[in-house]
């Protein structure tokens, strides 16, 4: 009778709805942690230096965004080198994509000679710091001629060993090799195997390269602060850097609000391509 008239509910229902609800305020509070650094930031951009050190801490939008804005665009060249920024991570990204998933296409479902001894030479160029290629690879650079050119910075760039490395380990377990023997049979040669039916295949994993690839040359400082000799024509992280002033003077209302718009093209990166990453993931478990 409890049962028909809904008075009583089974011990198990109710402590599944139990652990339901405390997964998705653990979810929600981790939301609202990660996203208060952006908040942080915005709210800084809003106010002056010393609105910013005052105590208690000011959590409400200022009033002097435009003009932090302004005295922004006064001290750098912010669309220059937000627009080399962006040539520069975009054709790293690109290049990697292309070249990373060629290398890591052959290497997962190719037999060749010295293949082992290849990927173990990879993994050991994987481990090596990046700083410690800095005077070799600026020596080179200086070499060609490239020194203070955006060449500088994208072609050592082009190809990385963890990309190889990551794009590899998810060819061998996404790709199929009956999908290969079929299209062998089919007359495809290598460049169509990898175009038809590699490719659609791995997007997923692409498109996690490409938020990695991207974030990681935007971000980076330490090589275009030396390849880029020209300080009229630097990336938009060393251009952000020259707002630091000297002895005490630096502007932070003015830095936040560079920093702030420097992170809306790695939010529409990130954005573009999370929704690559969901889309083929939920199609692929349609199929």
């Amino acid at each position: 009778m409890a049962f028909l008239h809904g008075t009583r509910r089974p011990k198990g229902i109710r402590g599944t709805r139990s652990r339901g609800i405390g997964l998705h305020a653990t979810l929600i509070l981790g939301v609202l942690l990660s996203a208060f650094p952006f908040y942080w930031a915005v709210i800084m951009s809003t106010h002056t230096t010393s609105e910013i050190f005052s105590y208690p801490p000011k959590l409400l939008p200022g009033s002097h965004f435009l003009e932090n804005l302004r005295s922004l665009f006064d001290n750098i060249d912010f669309f220059g080198s937000m627009f080399n920024s962006v040539l520069v991570a975009g054709s790293v990204t690109f290049l990697v994509l292309l070249f990373d998933s060629l290398a890591a296409f052959v290497f997962a479902k190719f037999r060749f000679p010295g293949k082992n001894v290849l990927f173990a030479l990879l993994m050991v160029i994987f481990m090596v710091p990046a700083q410690l290629a800095a005077i070799p690879q600026f020596v080179i650079m200086a070499k060609l001629g490239w020194i203070g050119s955006m060449t500088a910075l994208i072609v050592p760039a082009a190809a990385n060993a963890f990309g190889i490395f990551w794009m590899r380990q998810y060819m061998k377990s996404a790709i199929h090799d009956e999908l290969l023997d079929a299209s062998r049979i089919d007359g495809a040669n290598f460049l169509r195997q990898y175009w038809h039916v590699a490719l659609p295949v791995v997007r997923p994993g692409l498109a996690f390269l490409g938020i990695f690839t991207f974030m990681g040359q935007w971000n980076d400082y330490a090589w275009p602060l030396i390849a880029l000799t020209n300080p009229n024509n630097v990336t938009l992280q060393v251009a952000l850097s020259q707002l630091n002033g000297t002895h005490g003077t630096t502007d932070y209302g003015m830095v936040m609000t560079g920093a702030l718009l420097a992170l809306i093209p790695l939010l529409i990166v990130f954005a573009v391509g999370a929704k690559q990453i969901i889309g083929d993931l939920g199609k692929g478990a349609i199929r």
